[in-house]
């Protein structure tokens, strides 16, 4: 409802009627997310254009760097007599000039018009009468009247249609109509104790920030509260997941200890052995064990994970193990029948491309309590299954899977323990916060023996140098994969090889609007190309996410038997396939994945005793491509690149937030704000430990503000 005249606006009341806004601008601010005067006030600029140490042209000193603020007068090119060109732009302040030259740019000439206004920074030097700067650096400045003499000028994302001094001016015009409406929501005295502005003077401070200590004043007490509130739902989903709850107490006992330890083929290394006894120490609780157990590539996860099985086995629990794949649950399958050839213990398989008399004899088997490890995809979570005893769920690659997935596995047995993996490394502050209810273990060394991979991103000149070292490795006995990243169309898929495949995608597409970018490679013309060309001589093979499960798995095997010696395939080889003999990756189009999925593939090779070696050809020739796939060539450190990845990317496209399911955080950024994160903790769950509900009536408002930010999402309907 539109206010009447004599009413003043609210915080919800459309954008459309706040002075000099109207309909039309309206449906552009929509475009921006923005249909309230509460949207406008929290529609934060990107950037600021620093205007608080601007030179006079009058008070130049030569050779000493400066920025000036003015107005572009004149714009000139010309040519030099050896065939360069000059690119000249005059900039007047009040009744003084100052000129910007530029050579052998001229495309710079097109980004000048007269009446610009522009802020440039640079060296002056003094040629006859007048100032001259040489190649200085130039900032467009949209701004009019006093805002071109303000101080820190704000830069917002825009809209085609919209421009920065229209937002500007509407911003004003939000702040003084509804500023004094804001709810603030921390008590008094938490603002004196933590050193945080009133949100009443951080909000007009974010828009319009008279220098930088203010700016920095009332950013920090945005960007604290967003995290403050986020740790606050974490910290509440932690306490009702645990508040009351009963698990099975599963002690690893010495005499269990030493049963398992016999069975294992080798020492474990000493951060195995740091995450058993974090893990064991849970599962010792009669409180669900809830942890998130992440390590790099080949740092030997699934012995862990294997161990916390065979404690559960001991004490005659069931566990289920759920992958987002069949490949890599087939995989899971031949690495837990291997190691436990000596056991009695009995493993069961759910897939969804089982037989019916499969599924019931499976079916059965789990309800009887006979089947003690269960692994298998998404039909582990089918609420057609009974557990006998339902004690350990471990969930691999856990980003994959949805919330709500997730937590229908949680809950399918009485009460289970809960330990997800994941071989994407997260930097800690990022895990504190996307896994804020999971306790993490680290698992940060290499096993014993593994070789390291050498890689390598070659201009395109050197492709057939690389094809030629290929089939020298494959002539000495070597296997290798190539991988693009995507399935050409086939048949129309069904409903299980879509969402398989749709898992297999690359998880970054580079676009590139400057023609730079080839077509990306698919899997049959690659296969067809190597078949006639580079690998004629050699016996290769396909996998990919449309492939039935018996053809994938015949694949697979015939590749691990070295009856084939390339496998081409999409990313679906990305996590659990272990070919000790391969060791010779080549990546298509390189550039289409992001660095951790790059970091995933390069861990196939090199899992025995040869070194391993992974090229990575870009198709596209962007500075940003290339410098991505150099941070790979340069880092074997998988938390290192992570880092790379989470600056690059951020944390929602890097482990899918859509699935995750935590809405976009607005001003903070979990890599730059880390210390924020760490505090942000600190402080929540000691608070949600004294006052469990919040609800006290001092922090009403954090309440209200956590269940309305989170309380969908986290399922914190119950509170309070």
């Amino acid at each position: 409802m539109p206010p009447q005249a004599d009413q003043p606006l609210q915080l919800m009341t459309p954008v459309q009627y706040l002075k000099g806004c109207g309909t039309a601008r309206a449906e552009l601010l929509e475009k921006l997310g923005i249909r309230t005067v509460r949207d406008l006030l929290f529609h934060f600029p990107r950037d600021y254009q620093d205007l608080t140490e601007l030179q006079a042209i009058a008070e130049f000193e030569e050779g000493k760097a400066v920025s000036v603020l003015g107005t572009v007068e004149e714009v000139d090119s010309s040519r030099t007599g050896s065939g360069g060109s000059i690119v000249a732009v005059l900039v007047r302040q009040g009744n003084h000039h100052v000129r910007a030259v530029w050579f052998n740019q001229p495309f710079l000439r097109e980004k000048f018009r007269a009446g610009q206004t522009v802020l440039v920074s640079g060296k002056p030097k003094l040629r006859g009468m007048r100032w001259e700067m040489s190649h200085p650096l130039v900032k467009h400045v949209e701004a009019e009247g006093d805002e071109a003499r303000g101080e820190l000028l704000p830069v917002y994302p825009l809209t085609e249609g919209l421009n920065q001094h229209r937002l500007r001016t509407l911003v004003r015009a939000a702040l003084e109509a509804c500023l004094d409406q804001l709810d603030e929501v921390f008590p008094e005295p938490y603002l004196h104790e933590h050193g945080l502005l009133p949100l009443r003077e951080a909000l007009p401070r974010m828009h319009f920030p008279a220098s930088q200590e203010e700016l920095e004043r009332a950013r920090h007490r945005l960007i604290y509260q967003e995290l403050f509130v986020l740790q606050l739902a974490l910290a509440l989903k932690r306490a009702q997941v645990r508040g009351g709850v009963a698990a099975y107490p599963l002690e690893a006992t010495a005499k269990i200890d030493a049963r398992i330890r016999r069975l294992l083929p080798f020492e474990l290394t000493p951060g195995q052995n740091q995450s058993i006894r974090e893990i064991s120490a849970d599962m010792a609780q009669s409180l669900p064990m809830n942890r998130l157990l992440q390590g790099d590539v080949g740092s030997g996860k699934t012995i862990v994970a294997v161990y916390a099985m065979l404690v559960t086995v001991a004490h005659g629990g069931q566990v289920v193990l759920m992958a987002p794949t069949e490949v890599l649950a087939r995989q899971h399958v031949a690495t837990l029948e291997r190691l436990l050839a000596g056991s009695q213990t009995r493993i069961g398989w759910l897939a969804g491309g089982q037989t019916a008399k499969e599924r019931h004899a499976a079916l059965a088997g789990i309800a009887s309590g006979e089947t003690q490890i269960v692994v298998g995809t998404q039909a582990v979570i089918s609420s057609e299954i009974e557990f006998h005893k339902l004690a350990l769920v471990i969930i691999d690659e856990q980003h994959k899977f949805g919330v709500r997935q997730r937590a229908r596995l949680k809950y399918a047995g009485p009460q289970p323990h809960y330990l997800v993996m994941t071989a994407t490394p997260i930097p800690r502050t990022i895990a504190l916060t996307l896994f804020g209810d999971l306790d993490v273990t680290t698992l940060g060394d290499r096993p014993p023996g593994r070789q390291a991979v050498h890689t390598y991103a070659p201009a395109p000149e050197q492709r057939e140098q690389w094809w030629e070292f290929f089939r020298k490795k494959l002539r000495e006995g070597r296997q290798g994969y190539v991988i693009v990243p995507l399935v050409a169309e086939r048949k129309t898929a069904t409903p299980i090889e879509e969402a398989e495949e749709e898992l297999e995608q690359p998880d970054f597409a580079e676009q590139a609007n400057d023609g730079s970018a080839a077509p990306p490679m698919s899997l049959d013309a690659a296969y067809e190309a190597l078949a006639n060309g580079e690998l004629e001589a050699f016996r290769i093979g396909l996998v990919h996410g449309r492939m039935s499960s018996h053809d994938k798995q015949a694949a697979l095997e015939a590749f691990r038997r070295g009856d084939i010696q390339v496998l081409v395939a999409t990313s679906v080889v990305e996590v659990g396939i272990d070919v000790p003999n391969a060791t010779l990756m080549t990546i298509e189009n390189a550039e289409r994945f992001g660095l951790a999925q790059l970091h995933q593939l390069r861990g196939r090779v090199s899992r025995g005793s040869y070194p391993g070696y992974c090229t990575l050809f870009a198709g596209s020739s962007t500075q940003e491509a290339a410098d991505r796939l150099q941070a790979l060539v340069d880092n074997e450190d998988g938390f290192k690149l992570a880092e790379i990845d989470f600056s690059l990317r951020g944390p929602g496209d890097m482990l899918g937030t859509r699935q995750h399911g935590l809405p976009p955080l607005r001003v903070a950024d979990l890599l730059r704000d880390a210390a924020v994160v760490e505090q942000a903790r600190a402080d929540a769950v000691p608070l949600i430990q004294q006052n469990p509900q919040l609800s006290q009536p001092e922090l009403r408002q954090l309440r209200r503000m956590v269940l309305i930010r989170y309380g969908d999402t986290l399922e914190l309907g119950d509170v309070g």
